[in-house]
């Protein structure tokens, strides 16, 4: 079973069309779902598929510069292997299928999801560029790829510099890819799971009710809760914040206008322009 896994995931990056079937099926399936069991009430400026369209302008930017990574990726990811380099070959586990593909989650999450993201929140420089994330005042399944494009740079160097740390080969770096996929999808998504559910999640993985206090229009909400698929950093380094769902305001209290949150051209000019409370 593990040799058929690896085979799969160990060429995915040679098949595009199949790494977008992940994310558009994940879209689809959680674009239902959210409909069913809304979490809370969308107050959309038009309709849900104009929203949409913003968030899915941003999401096809940012899939076009992370092809450019792809090739760097496939580079390190060849040099590590190579040279012994990096904690799965330190550690002596590359034997290890299990062992392997949980290590490079961890650290790929670390740098890629947690570290990049809390670092955002703290630097002016950084914030300006993640503003367009948080700006958005309707939060759904669309919105989970809404990043600037200098952001998707930015994480993208994040995500080379754990790759390098942890020495993940190809195919763990495409498993966690592809769940990272489908977790930016769930976590996003206005859907309603029980209570108990969603907090027994929140223990170990990032769960919607988790990640939308980190969408909360002020602070010290919004910079909590940073974690992308795992949310054991944010409990480890003290960022984990609970807030009940029906309380959650999403948008942003100050910097942006919220009433211009899906104007696309305001969008990308705003990391080129100075903050303003």
């Amino acid at each position: 079973m593990w040799q058929d896994i690896i085979a799969h995931f160990d060429t995915l990056e040679q098949r595009p069309l199949e790494r977008m079937a992940y994310i558009v099926g994940g879209l689809l399936v959680f674009w239902i779902i959210e409909g069913a069991i809304p979490l809370i009430p969308m107050h959309y400026k038009k309709n849900k598929l104009k929203h949409a369209g913003i968030n899915f302008t941003f999401t096809l930017i940012h899939l076009v510069i992370h092809t450019g990574f792809g090739v760097l990726i496939v580079l390190l990811s060849d040099w590590c292997s190579n040279h012994q380099f990096g904690i799965v070959h330190w550690a002596g586990i590359t034997e290890s299928t299990v062992a392997v593909i949980l290590i490079s989650a961890l650290v790929l999450d670390l740098f890629g999801g947690w570290l990049s993201h809390m670092i955002e929140h703290k630097v002016a420089l950084f914030w300006r560029m993640h503003i367009i994330h948080h700006s958005d005042n309707n939060v759904d399944v669309t919105s989970g790829l809404r990043h600037h494009p200098l952001e998707s740079v930015w994480r993208g160097l994040f995500f080379l510099a754990g790759l390098a740390l942890s020495g993940a080969p190809i195919y763990g770096v495409m498993i966690y890819q592809t769940v990272l996929t489908i977790f930016v999808g769930f976590t996003h998504a206005n859907i309603s799971l029980p209570p108990a559910l969603d907090k027994i999640i929140s223990w170990v993985l990032v769960s919607p009710n988790m990640h939308k206090v980190h969408h909360h229009w002020k602070q010290p909400y919004t910079d909590s809760n940073y974690g992308a698929v795992f949310s054991i950093y944010d409990r480890l380094f003290g960022t984990f914040m609970y807030l009940d769902p029906k309380e959650i305001k999403y948008g942003l209290d100050r910097y942006y206008p919220n009433e211009q949150d899906e104007n696309l051209v305001a969008l990308l000019r705003r990391p080129f322009e100075p903050l303003k409370d």
